[in-house]
């Protein structure tokens, strides 16, 4: 028994020197050091920007400022405050609603878009171009130019629906409209690089498949169904985190788009307005900090849980 332990000790080092000569022979100490100090920088950046903020912002959601500077730890009365609070709970849902509404509509819409662009069309250039636009336009450009456009005496969209003897609303300023101006709005300006990613991954299905199952008499939607979704799970998969995230952080647009003298900015304004306004207008850092974690661990808890769902839907190739 002593023998046998000794000896699988023996090959457990051997196995652990041979792994480390592996690494040594693959990489030579400067290359570490070159890596490093590419890395590096980066690597400050992130802590300077992103992790220190971050911690600070957690900390201080614990704690209640004063007018003059200076805090006092308050413990949970921040987060019992928001969940009490119909201000904030009716950005939470605000929030919700623009999520569900945009991410599904996106992500179809841009799949169907990505699809076509992928077929051999005329000037299929200038349409990716067309199309690409709005993810390459400022984002204060796009909500100033929508605000132009749907304005109830002077915008474009009214002035075009007079034109077929329809009165259009008061798309900005009125409740029901405002939240579907900011939908329709949210999925124009993010349709562009959903598709290009669809497109990117759709270009990198290898052709034989296809011709596989033209073989076997496949038709066109049966293609799109077990050959071009399956392979191109991987691209969903990566699109969906990345909108649910950006549409659960949505602030520019509102506040762009929506005065805050505008009487329907309480139906559109988000977690992300709302710790904006907390934090630099009303000046309650630690209520703001404690919106601002509320949002974090939404994200969280839908990134994980879609990640927990991917080995059950995403397919590799």
């Amino acid at each position: 028994m002593t023998i046998n332990l000794s000896l699988s000790k023996r090959a457990h080092i051997k196995r652990k020197d041979v792994k480390g000569m592996k690494f040594r022979e693959r990489y030579d100490g400067k290359e570490v050091i070159v890596a490093l100090c590419f890395i590096l920088p980066n690597m400050i950046g992130l802590a300077i920007f992103y992790f220190i903020p971050l911690v600070q912002n957690v900390f201080y959601s614990f704690t209640d400022w004063g007018q003059f500077g200076g805090y006092t730890f308050s413990g949970l009365a921040n987060f019992k405050k928001i969940f009490s609070d119909r201000e904030a709970l009716g950005a939470l849902s605000n929030t919700l609603i623009y999520t569900v509404f945009t991410v599904p509509i996106t992500m179809f819409l841009s799949m169907i878009i990505a699809a076509l662009l992928n077929s051999k069309i005329k000037l299929v250039g200038l349409y990716r171009t067309i199309y690409f636009l709005p993810a390459v336009t400022m984002i204060s450009a796009i909500g100033l130019i929508w605000r132009w456009m749907l304005d109830p005496t002077y915008g474009v969209v009214n002035q075009l629906l007079r034109r077929i003897g329809i009165n259009g609303p008061d798309w900005l300023t009125s409740t029901p409209y405002a939240m579907i101006s900011l939908i329709i709005v949210g999925i124009w300006s993010t349709l562009g690089t959903t598709i290009v990613l669809y497109l990117a991954g759709l270009q990198g299905i290898s052709k034989s498949f296809y011709e596989a199952a033209e073989m076997d008499g496949a038709g066109t939607v049966r293609k799109f169904f077990q050959i071009t979704i399956p392979l191109l799970s991987p691209t969903m998969f990566f699109n969906l985190i990345t909108s649910l995230i950006t549409a659960l952080q949505v602030y520019d647009l509102i506040y762009l788009m929506y005065n805050s003298s505008n009487p329907a900015l309480s139906s559109v304004q988000s977690l992300a307005y709302l710790f904006y306004k907390y934090g630099f207008i009303l000046n309650e850092k630690g209520y703001s900090a404690a919106i601002g974690v509320l949002l974090l661990v939404l994200t969280l808890m839908i990134t994980i849980v879609n990640f927990a769902f991917q080995k059950k839907w995403v397919h590799y190739e």
